[in-house]
């Protein structure tokens, strides 16, 4: 049984837990691997040597962090099918939705090999008689990251590569459903020049989150994965003086005009709906058809939706692999029954899917209801799986009301070709990342992503500027070089004369 540990100073190691969790092929449905749960005192002793490794990192012009972020750049380019092949044999996606990802990921790291720039701070001459002004932005310590199963690769990548090149130092604790992936980026990071201890991987469960939680010494925590949890996240770590960023949960919606090129909103949704088995918190889990567009709408969706070619992820064909664990498909399955029970109209029913020579894979067919309500809990919550609901409106306004009115706010689109339409939802909706005529509105490397609502907790989203801010603190000095002539102290408020 292939065994993951830790990485941690710069090489593998088991720490002194042992308790160990089961990693599968959802492909399979058998186990490949296990993976050693940290304790408290193995994150505690790893966030020593990462202390230990800012206090010289953090004294490294960001030229010299640029240039180990090139190297890293060159090494995933190198390692890419590597990488690609880690993240489908634990997560169960298709091999091209794998790279996809990696390649989402790999932007966050350009955009960091830019760190010197992106650092400068700001300069303002004689704010006051011979008196200036400047701003800097400097490390704040040891950054963590604790990530979700869905993107073993590309969330962890939205924050270490900024993190590290903006000075920190920094502690990753991945999903136990997929730790191999994260392993090998340590690998390849330590292999690109990083010195020991300035990222380190810390395999394990709820012990260790809370342990990142109340250690003193992490100054900023990021996080990825659901509501509930990332609202733990947010009020446990501001309690314990920390700044965060959590993101949460979605229900995301891609609204259907009247008036819109139908073909490329049903390709849209078909890609936004099952791609990666649904389990995207950009998914578009609601389409909201508009007008008359309901009947044309659903009929192409079924047809479509009936063809997907369903299979292992390094099956060239296949173009939906399998949920991640046993468990997740049976909570998918779950939501599948509920809405029947509810009274929507379920359209197309994937749950008896099974595949010849996989039959203990953790497959499910594409599901689709139609006539679905605002007040089933299939339209209220995040299922993460590839279950599409569709519901009828009758007026672009009822659209935007409804969108407005959900708890989440995390991804939505529009498809029309009324200019006029979707500039005013882009305007008018409340959500924080909004596509028009672009089914996944993920933002590139160099703009922010985050949501609105009960998505997000904090006022930060990652990667962008908005990731550079989060990752440093911000120091102004006000500066004046007296020419010999002693004045006499001052006992008010400083005033610019």
């Amino acid at each position: 049984m292939n065994l993951i540990k830790h990485f941690v100073g710069g090489k593998i190691t088991p720490g002194n837990s042992e308790r160990k969790g089961k990693v599968f092929n959802p492909a399979t449905g058998e186990q490949e691997s296990e993976v050693i749960l940290a304790s408290k005192s193995d994150l505690d002793g790893a966030v020593e040597i990462a202390q230990k490794a800012f206090e010289t990192w953090s004294l490294n012009p960001p030229l010299q962090r640029a240039r180990i972020m090139f190297r890293f750049k060159e090494l995933i380019e190198k390692n890419f099918d590597e990488l690609a092949k880690l993240i489908v044999s634990e997560h169960g996606k298709v091999y091209e939705d794998a790279k996809g990802s990696l390649i989402r990921g790999l932007e966050v790291v350009e955009f960091a090999c830019g760190i010197p720039h992106l650092l400068k701070g700001e300069f303002s001459e004689n704010v006051g008689t011979n008196v200036d002004s400047y701003s800097m932005r400097q490390p704040l310590g040891v950054a963590a990251g604790i990530t979700p199963f869905n993107f073993p690769a590309m969330v962890p990548m939205w924050m270490f590569p900024l993190a590290i090149a903006c000075g920190n130092s920094f502690i990753l604790k991945p999903s136990e459903k997929d730790p191999s992936c994260p392993m090998k980026l340590a690998e390849l990071l330590h292999e690109a020049g990083l010195p020991e201890g300035v990222f380190n991987v810390v395999n394990g469960d709820k012990e260790v989150v809370d342990a990142i939680l109340t250690n003193q010494n992490i100054k900023a925590v990021s996080f990825v994965g659901s509501t509930p949890i990332a609202k733990y996240i947010y009020e446990n770590a501001a309690k314990n003086e920390k700044r965060v960023q959590a993101l949460g949960g979605a229900k995301n919606h891609l609204v259907v005009m009247p008036d819109c090129d139908l073909d490329g909103a049903v390709n849209g949704l078909m890609g936004a709906a099952y791609g990666s088995a649904g389990e995207r918190c950009m998914a578009q889990s609601v389409a909201v058809a508009v007008g008359d567009i309901g009947d044309e709408l659903v009929s192409r969706l079924s047809k479509k939706a009936e063809a997907l070619k369903i299979g292992p992820g390094m099956d060239k064909s296949s173009e939906m692999g399998p949920l991640v664990t046993k468990e997740h498909l049976e909570k998918v399955k779950g939501y599948v029954d509920l809405g029947v029970k509810e009274g929507a109209k379920l359209v197309l029913d994937g749950r008896n899917l099974k595949l010849q020579g996989y039959e203990n894979g953790f497959y499910i067919g594409g599901c689709l209801f139609d006539h679905v309500s605002t007040d089933m809990r299939i339209y209220k919550e995040e299922i993460f799986g590839p279950v599409l609901s569709v519901v009828r409106v009758k007026t672009f306004e009822e659209a935007t009301k409804m969108i407005n009115e959900h708890e989440y706010g995390n991804g939505v689109s529009i498809y029309t070709r009324d200019g006029d339409a979707g500039r005013t939802f882009a305007s008018k909706i409340q959500v924080g990342m909004v596509g028009i005529n672009v089914p996944i509105p993920v933002p590139m490397a160099f703009h922010s992503f985050g949501g609105w609502k009960r998505s997000l907790f904090g006022d930060s989203g990652t990667h962008g500027m908005e990731g550079v801010k989060f990752y440093t603190k911000l120091k102004t000095i006000t500066s004046r070089w007296p020419s010999g002539i002693r004045s006499n102290p001052e006992f008010i408020m400083p005033t610019m004369k």
